[in-house]
């Protein structure tokens, strides 16, 4: 196992990681932080709590908004999938089994 040691918003933080995980460990802590001192610079929202919540937002619109690779449907994104299958769910639901 690996550490990877961090600072964000003035906390320590210490993450257990195995080896090979590690870079991509160390690459969303540099994102988290970078976003937390983002919004924290901005001086709009105060409250590490409230920071937090803010870079969750911000990092699931950026997971949403990833493409899906080559293919044929390499223009969808995260969030148009999951807006399909939730209506894909809705129809579902919605059919008489009778």
């Amino acid at each position: 196992m690996e550490t990877v040691k961090t600072n964000i918003l003035g906390r320590e933080y210490s993450l257990a990681c195995s080896v090979d995980e590690k870079p991509t460990l160390e690459a969303a802590v540099a994102h988290v932080g970078q976003l937390a001192g983002k919004i924290q610079g901005a001086g709009k929202v105060s409250g590490n709590e409230k920071i937090a919540v803010m870079v969750a937002i911000q990092i699931a619109a950026e997971l949403l908004m990833v493409k899906t690779p080559d293919g044929p449907l390499g223009s969808a994104s995260v969030g148009d999938f999951k807006r399909k299958i939730d209506d894909i769910h809705a129809i579902l639901d919605a059919i008489d089994p009778a």
